[in-house]
């Protein structure tokens, strides 16, 4: 029965992640999470900070984090914006960029986050489809719009493009702001870092959940003009004006500080990425072209959603999307290699004629 007041609330159909386990016994391929743990100086950092000092509130500006990142991609700090993972990042974006009755761009198949903001903030949108190979045309992008973001490489479908597809798309809307959501660029993808000069209508945005292991701390950053950030400040201090907390603000900024580490877990994850590729193309799956930590893929011969049932009875869970167009392919996150050979043994034995 509908309550009197049930009318005054705000309809929104939320963002679902993917399923979760308590089980430890699982092999969890389906969150997109990095198999191996940050890195061990940002351990370190953690290991060693003073606790004394929770007492007190964080820094208001994140000032460690921001200059070691401007430094770190060679901007100013004033090009510099964090927050509390991508996800606030990426939404106080949509508060603070997109205020237009013209509708806002992006795929139709990408984060399912980005029509529950726009939701949520009366933000109006169109979804672009992608063509039949899951691909970004950029001259769907040129009519009159109100903002574009798409994320690059894509999601779900790990697909990425190159800088001239970027300026390209930049160059047709140069009176809108652009975003480009770089989640899992450090896995082989173009980054636009450094068209950030170049484009002052651009905002690339970054996650230390994928790449450098820190999806239990929440943080994310934001790259663009000095007077989009000053922007994105203004925005998020007259909403939410908490910094990141003391303790993610010191293992982010030491991980940043470990070059080698990162760069080591980026290739082992790569190359388990290439060898999965492979061994599924053996095993007749579709494995379409990736730059992030996780495949998408299709049998021919068996539906996904048979497949991810299947996988789940012996406890391997992978993303089983029951949407349109891509309602029979499957996403898999890359673990370590011998959670990935579980994964394939079990396939190997179950997709047997």
């Amino acid at each position: 029965m509908a309550q009197p007041w049930s009318d005054k609330l705000r309809p929104v159909v939320p963002y679902v992640p993917g399923e979760q386990s308590k089980n430890p016994n699982i092999v969890k391929l389906n969150a997109n999470e990095n198999p191996y743990p940050p890195s061990p100086k940002a351990m370190e950092a953690i290991g060693q900070f003073d606790c004394s000092k929770l007492n007190l509130y964080p820094s208001i500006t994140s000032a460690p984090l921001v200059e070691a990142l401007a430094a770190y991609h060679h901007l100013s700090k004033e090009q510099v914006f964090v927050g509390n993972g991508s996800d606030d990042v990426l939404a106080l974006c949509f508060l603070s960029f997109f205020h237009s009755a013209t509708p806002i761009f992006f795929p139709d198949i990408t984060y399912s986050f980005y029509p529950v903001w726009c939701s949520l903030f009366d933000i109006p949108y169109r979804q672009i489809p992608l063509d039949d190979g899951f691909r970004i045309c950029p001259r769907d992008y040129d009519a009159p719009n109100g903002g574009v973001i798409l994320p690059n490489p894509n999601a779900p479908t790990g697909i990425s493009e190159g800088r001239a597809f970027l300026e390209d798309l930049l160059a047709h809307n140069q009176d809108v702001i652009v975003i480009v959501d770089e989640a899992y660029v450090d896995f082989g993808g173009y980054s636009a870092l450094e068209l950030i000069d170049q484009y002052d209508n651009l905002v690339v945005v970054h996650t230390f959940s994928k790449s450098r292991s820190l999806a239990g701390l929440r943080v994310g950053a934001a790259f663009a003009s000095a007077p989009l950030i000053a922007q994105l400040n203004a925005v998020k201090n007259s909403y939410n004006s908490y910094p990141l907390d003391s303790i993610a603000l010191a293992a982010a900024t030491a991980s940043i500080g470990d070059e080698a580490y990162f760069r080591a877990t980026l290739k082992k994850v790569m190359d388990t990425r290439e060898r999965t590729a492979k061994a599924l193309e053996a095993l007749g799956f579709l494995v379409y072209p990736s730059h992030s930590n996780f495949l998408f893929v299709t049998h021919p011969n068996k539906t996904a959603e048979e497949i991810f049932l299947a996988c789940k009875e012996q406890d391997l869970f992978i993303r089983y999307f029951k949407l349109p167009r891509i309602e029979n392919h499957l996403r898999i996150t890359i673990g370590t290699d011998e959670q990935m050979d579980r994964l394939l043994a079990f396939l190997r034995t179950y997709l047997q004629p």
